[in-house]
């Protein structure tokens, strides 16, 4: 067995459950944890950088600071040269200096500074950029020579070049103090996607720019482009990558005529070392093309896509284009899930890859022959992949459903792969799961996990955060279904507690072993109560056809299979008190909680947040069409004059079963949520008041989608917690 020596100082066991659990966790605990950002590791492979996120509940602010510390060991110390909200810190490539983002100067700009990789001390900060569109998204080009970036800019402004910005960055900058001062703020739109989950998106698009380190000299690579470059993302990140020769650049964007009905992001290419160069589009598929990433001996762009045109949801896959034969292939055609991120191996010829099941997210490698090998079992959920020098570990965070994220480091070595999966511990029904949905064989990794950072050791060893249990039932239509408990703090088999039953949103979402610090439900099983969680038809982690089953059937699959979970929970667990139970759900799980209001009495009370209340008077005000016009199988008028039951829109509408809404409600929604207009939330209380339903309106005027301000969410919990209560004790 090959031995690194970067490792050997660290523990080989996952210090995630405390030895003496103590009391239940509060809102207040969830708050004092420190929430890990984004991670960094430096070329050397001994150098991890990371962001970490404090809250301030008293002052009602989220301060973010990067830290480095050394991969072998050690404390993690603050880098020197960055300020509190600083982000987007990356080692260059050849080790010797920092870049960062910095809004220390007013508008956030890109930095850089010196780095020594012998102490990993930084010195000598310097600013980079000084356009007036700020920068975003920066990234390090392999000969350290450019950096590459993200601004928002007026297309038909000149395009920003130069040392200053020239001529394009005084129009922009005129042009957004002209907008700042007038007193109209009135906006005449043209075309769709006039706004976007939470903001209005105005007449700005998002361009890339490629910055020279050593003159300052900035220039546009998409100038006068109409559309965003890359297109919006809620995972945010740039969307682009450059080759190892720094010649090339691979992004993503969306030509499509109108972007609100369309999810056919492409990917091309640019030929850096000509300011002529056209994009060339390499992929083919109709659906999405995202995050490419160039392999290191620059033979191959590999990137994430999806076939089906205008399905937000479908199966993400991993494609590999040979750049020389101008050929692309699925490289992992019979995998049955959803390749959620990846990463290039050093050696070009093996990829990394972050998969979900059944309510975890599993890391495994693949090779150009689609031999797969499973790496992690733990169930859990790893992201953020990064392999160390040489290939023989992998950098990742890791979180489960009672420890929030902490950086790991798996030891990848090649004497510790088996080809018999029976030489490895996952849990049989998984395994079998995989292997009837894919064809393959997967070779069994046993891999050593250590922990690296240890941010919320402290806390979490005087909170009970009861372990999370799986259970599966059988659907109406035989389809194996998976749910999961948590027991209340201090539990006792013999009582009876209440119950919360939690809906995931998305609807193509999944619960299982992860943290949030949204709905949480340690902390929702907290004060009392049993947490039950389905994943019902439309969850991800269990095969593309599962999956799918939502679509056009948003209350049909899933409702059935959301009772049966919580009969089957009932009869598993004698200790669920079945005449205290209360349906809680967000996005699609408000729609469910809405459509579980007028299609049973059983709830004892319902938490609707965000929830879809009027399939057609919702496809009339959010703005990612296409979700619509997928889910639905159509638009509105494709309907009109023919039954209710035979159209999507009325057939699943909350609305049309108002007659026989009786459970107390608490409705929840933000003004600023695009997605589900706030309109969806008024006409529900509008429609339980008139109906003299008990029920009350938590309304946020500063909030979206979800609710993200420290004390508004206090004010969340608190109320919902007592809503619950009232109805249930």
């Amino acid at each position: 067995m090959r031995k690194f020596s970067f490792l050997l100082v660290l523990s080989l066991v996952l210090p995630f459950a405390s030895a003496q659990a103590k009391r239940p966790m509060t809102f207040e605990d969830l708050q004092k944890m420190k929430r890990l950002g984004e991670t960094a590791v430096s070329p050397d492979g001994k150098w991890l950088a990371y962001s970490v996120t404090s809250v301030n509940l008293a002052e009602n602010t989220k301060t973010a600071e990067l830290f480095i510390q050394p991969i072998a060991g050690g404390d993690p110390k603050p880098v020197a040269v960055t300020q509190p909200n600083d982000s987007g810190l990356q080692f260059a490539p050849d080790d010797k200096r920092i870049l960062f983002l910095s809004a220390r100067d007013g508008g956030q700009q890109v930095w850089t500074a010196e780095f020594d990789p012998a102490t990993g001390a930084t010195a000598n900060p310097k600013k980079l950029t000084s356009i007036s569109t700020e920068a975003d998204n920066a990234l390090w080009s392999p000969d350290a020579r450019s950096i590459v970036f993200t601004s928002s800019v007026y297309p038909d402004c000149p395009a920003i070049a130069g040392t200053d910005g020239g001529a394009g960055n005084k129009c922009n900058a005129d042009r957004d103090a002209a907008a700042a001062a007038s007193k109209v703020k009135a906006q005449i739109f043209t075309h769709l996607l006039y706004r976007h989950w939470n903001h209005y998106t105005g007449d700005k698009r998002s361009h890339i720019f490629a910055l020279s380190v050593e003159n300052g000299g900035i220039r546009d690579l998409t100038p006068n482009d109409p559309h965003d470059v890359p297109p919006f993302s809620i995972e945010g990140g740039g969307g682009f990558a450059i080759s190892p020769d720094s010649k090339e650049l691979a992004f993503t964007e969306n030509l499509d005529e109108e972007p609100a009905t369309s999810t056919n992001a492409n990917i091309f290419t640019l030929d850096l070392t000509k300011p002529a160069a056209k994009p060339v589009k390499v992929s083919t598929s109709p659906g999405a093309d995202v995050n490419p990433a160039y392999s290191p001996d620059g033979k191959y762009l590999a990137w994430r896509s999806q076939e089906r045109a205008g399905d937000e949801s479908d199966k993400f896959r991993l494609m590999l284009y040979d750049r020389a034969a101008k050929t692309t292939k699925d490289l992992l055609p019979k995998f049955d899930r959803w390749v959620d991120e990846f990463v290039w191996g050093p050696d070009s010829r093996k990829v990394f890859f972050a998969s979900g099941d059944e309510g975890s997210s599993f890391v495994y490698s693949t090779t150009f022959t689609g031999e797969l090998t499973q790496l992690t079992y733990a169930k859990s959920e790893f992201n953020s992949l990064k392999p160390l020098l040489g290939g023989h570990a992998l950098i990742t965070t890791k979180m489960n459903v009672s420890h929030p994220n902490e950086v790991v480091a798996l030891l990848l070595d090649q004497s510790l792969v088996y080809e018999d999966p029976g030489l490895a511990p996952p849990p049989t029904h998984r395994v079998q799961t995989i292997e009837g949905n894919t064809g393959y064989k997967i070779h069994a990794g046993m891999v050593s996990q250590s922990v690296i950072t240890h941010l919320n050791d402290s806390l979490l060893s005087q909170l009970d955060l009861p372990a999370m249990e799986s259970f599966w039932f059988t659907a109406a239509d035989k389809t194996q279904v998976q749910g999961f408990l948590i027991p209340p703090p201090g539990f006792d088999p013999k009582k009876k507690y209440p119950t919360k039953l939690l809906i995931h949103g998305g609807p193509e979402g999944a619960w299982g072993d992860a943290w949030s610090y949204r709905w949480n439900p340690e902390l929702f099983a907290a004060n009392g109560y049993v947490v039950v969680m389905i994943n019902p038809r439309g969850s991800t982690g269990y095969g593309q056809a599962f999956v799918d089953g939502v679509n056009g059937d948003w209350g049909g699959k899933p409702f059935s299979d959301l009772v049966l979970g919580l009969d089957a929970a009932e009869r598993q667990f004698p200790f669920i008190d079945k005449n205290r139970e209360c349906a809680l759900g967000a996005s699609y799980g408000g729609y469910m909680a809405n459509w579980i209001l007028g299609h049973t009495d059983r709830f004892k009370c319902i938490v609707s947040h965000d929830g879809m209340f009027s399939p057609e008077s919702a496809y009339g005000s959010t703005e990612e069409l296409w979700f619509n016009e997928w889910e639905f199988k159509g638009k509105p008028w494709d309907y009109y004059g023919t039954p209710d039951a035979e159209n999507p829109y009325r057939k699943w509408s909350p609305a049309l079963s108002a007659k026989n809404f009786k459970t107390p409600t608490l409705v929840i929604h933000g003004q600023l949520d695009y997605r589900l207009d706030v309109a969806e939330g008024l006409q529900l209380f509008t429609t339980l008041q008139r109906l003299k339903v008990p029920s009350q309106m938590l309304y946020f005027p500063d909030e979206g989608h979800w609710v993200l301000k420290p004390q508004n969410s206090q004010l969340w919990y608190k109320t919902v917690n007592e809503w619950v209560d009232r109805w249930t004790k």
